[in-house]
């Protein structure tokens, strides 16, 4: 992952998000996790600033979308109870991979600042900005 894609995926994460009429929050971190990028837009939510970092780092950390953990993550699940490890983990959607053109896992985005409908509609449209996916 490097600055250039991260910073376009933000531009166009932000050009949804206006679409959408919603001010968000977008996190774009490396393979290990790391903050690439990150921006809030005018009035998005302050407490969605950590949500859309650990939603990133969550899809990141187990290489599949923050819905799909959610979704294991329940009572009964396989995952239950998984977001308390890692310093806290976000389980609903807003986080998605980036790979690259051969599948290789190279980072992640989490948006947060709207409905989770919302907020994982403009991180699929982040991760389609960089050509990657």
């Amino acid at each position: 992952m490097n600055s250039a894609c991260a910073l376009k995926m933000l531009e166009v994460g932000q050009k949804k998000s206006k679409e959408l009429k919603v001010a968000m929050n977008i996190a774009v971190v490396d393979s290990g996790g790391n903050l690439v990028a990150f921006v809030r837009m005018d009035n998005a939510w302050l407490g969605s600033v950590d949500i859309a970092i650990k939603k990133a780092k969550t899809s990141v950390f187990f290489n599949m979308t923050t819905g799909t953990i959610g979704q294991i993550s329940q009572p009964g699940g396989s995952l239950y109870c998984i977001e308390h490890s890692n310093g806290g983990l976000i389980t609903f959607p807003g986080g998605v991979p980036i790979r690259d053109t051969t599948g290789h896992l190279i980072g992640a985005v989490g948006v947060s600042g709207s409905t989770v409908e919302h907020d994982h509609d403009v991180a699929e449209a982040c991760v389609k900005g960089c050509n990657y996916n």
